[in-house]
């Protein structure tokens, strides 16, 4: 028998930054929990800073990409920023073969992704 991880989203505010942690499989069942985090978010005023934390994620399908684009376009429209911390796997494979990760800027872990902001300051 195969044991799937539960699918778990959480976030926490870290300096100017939000931090969108995601864990398990992210797919349609699971898409509305992901994008109710997002828009919370995104509500707050001012321009976003958003690591999403995906390091934890084996499975993205379809819809999950999609929310990641969709949020991107959110981002980019408020002037704010948004980076993607990724495990080596699918995700980042998926980005490759989709030609996204022209427009996704991706680090190995959240450590490094707040590197990036911090070199940017």
């Amino acid at each position: 028998m195969i044991v799937l991880p539960a699918f778990d989203v959480q976030t926490r505010r870290e300096n100017s930054c939000t931090v969108i942690r995601v864990k398990g499989e992210l797919d349609m069942s699971v898409a509305p929990r992901l994008r109710a985090a997002i828009d919370r978010v995104l509500a707050e005023p001012g321009r976003p800073c958003l690591v999403m934390d995906l390091t934890e994620v084996p499975f993205c399908d379809s819809v999950g990409l999609g929310i990641m684009v969709n949020t991107l376009t959110r981002v980019r429209d408020s002037r704010g920023r948004l980076v993607l911390a990724l495990a080596p796997g699918m995700i980042a494979h998926l980005l490759t073969i989709t030609n996204l990760d022209r427009h996704f800027e991706t680090y190995g872990s959240v450590e490094e992704a707040f590197g990036a902001f911090d070199a940017a300051a």
